[in-house]
């Protein structure tokens, strides 16, 4: 027997409306609609369909079990965002992780808020609810980025305003799709830090690239380390000397901050984890904005 969600959406009574064959909701003008979209409803998980738009191709099997154990003590706290296609018909346009977890315990219904929208819009919706999410990798984000102006035509100077992101910042990360596909598949499994990526952009042949790349895997080289190296090898020096300063991680670890904070930071540290991180500000308010990130407070 199937189990049931211990945390129960509200407005389940909105359900029947949507099971109504007389009372088919799909636009703004039809009766109801401002009582079903906009509005959290118990959905049945066998209506649901995924994403195909979904930016994120890599789902961590084992993060998905362990939100399912979250999910089974706790329930669903934040309800899934959903497209309605027809009668009985939805997509995904947002919470697949959820989705997928709620399916792994065999839930019946899951909380969904209720949305109608074009393959534009649902594109759009997509990839930009999945932009700002925190555990993206870069190159995901890159291609997030290029499909929007691909497909929904949008330009860089649109696209900012769409992701509140500067422009700049836009450019550095659709810049990574220039990597060989080698050297994009260590930034996706986590090898290779931002920094990193964007050093080696600046090294135009490919197996100049995998060459650093490899040295960077092998001697654990800073995203410093790297510049030095690339440095080298465009002036043609010998790159036999280049020696790792600090251990990877903590490369991975200032890009993250950096993205989450919106400012430099610098991490540095030993082997043994043992170190700091500084953040240079440039005024009051910028403190306040940063002490105010730390404290989770809006």
């Amino acid at each position: 027997m199937a189990k049931k969600n211990k945390k129960q959406a509200l407005g389940r009574g909105l359900s029947a409306l949507l099971d109504d064959p007389e009372r088919e909701i799909s636009s703004a003008s039809d009766v109801n609609f401002d009582q079903v979209v906009g509005n959290v409803i118990d959905l049945e998980t066998d209506k649901i369909e995924v994403n195909p738009y979904q930016p994120r191709t890599h789902f961590n099997e084992e993060a998905i079990e362990e939100l399912a154990e979250s999910i089974k003590a706790l329930g669903i706290i934040q309800p899934v965002t959903v497209r309605k296609l027809g009668r009985n018909q939805y997509q995904l346009v947002s919470g697949e992780r959820r989705y997928r977890a709620a399916k792994s315990l065999d839930f019946d219904s899951i909380p969904a808020f209720v949305r109608i929208a074009n393959d534009q819009e649902m594109l759009e919706m997509a990839l930009v609810e999945n932009i700002q999410r925190r555990d993206l990798d870069p190159i995901e984000v890159a291609l997030s980025y290029q499909r929007l102006i691909d497909e929904i035509q949008l330009t860089q100077n649109q696209l900012s305003e769409r992701v509140g992101k500067k422009r700049s910042t836009i450019a550095n990360y659709m810049r990574l799709l220039k990597l060989d596909p080698v050297v994009q598949t260590g930034m996706r499994d986590g090898f290779l830090s931002m920094g990193h990526g964007r050093a080696l952009i600046n090294v135009e042949e490919s197996e100049k690239q995998l060459e650093i790349y490899e040295k960077i895997i092998a001697q654990s080289l800073s995203v410093r380390d790297t510049e030095l190296l690339v440095q080298k090898i465009k002036k043609g020096q010998s790159t036999e000397k280049v020696k790792a300063s600090q251990p990877i991680f903590y490369d991975v670890a200032t890009e993250d901050l950096k993205n989450y904070f919106n400012t430099s930071v610098a991490v540095k540290g030993n082997e043994k984890g043992k170190g700091s991180i500084q953040f240079p500000f440039n005024s009051q308010k910028e403190l306040n904005g940063i002490i105010k990130k730390i404290k989770r407070e809006d």
